[in-house]
């Protein structure tokens, strides 16, 4: 923090880099390494919600579909709830390294 700094601007700039509370992370329920979400997609998977301070658990998925129309709040064949906003767009697709 720098001292001219006010700490309001400071305060709101450390709560934009933080993880948001509610937000839900998926964890394969298997002994052994974390590996890629599609790896396996027929195990269990382990729904956990961040509350500002540790990942506690909000309930349990029986595959990697179910798991993700869960996370993503999709019903059916993917196919998203009324009402819930759609995924934010991430960055324009176009070219990502330098020539």
């Amino acid at each position: 923090m720098d001292e001219e700094e006010p700490l309001a601007s400071w305060a709101a700039r450390r709560e934009r880099r933080l993880r948001p509370v509610g937000q839900l992370r998926v964890v394969r329920l298997t002994v052994g390494r974390q590996r890629g979400a599609h790896v396996l997609p027929g195990e269990p998977r382990l729904i956990v919600r961040w509350d500002g301070y540790q990942w506690l658990p909000e309930t349990v998925a029986e595959d990697y579909a179910t798991a993700q129309r869960i996370l993503y709040g999709t019903e059916g064949a993917g196919a998203p709830r009324p009402g819930r906003p759609a995924r934010r767009p991430g960055k324009a697709p176009g070219r990502h390294r330098k020539p």
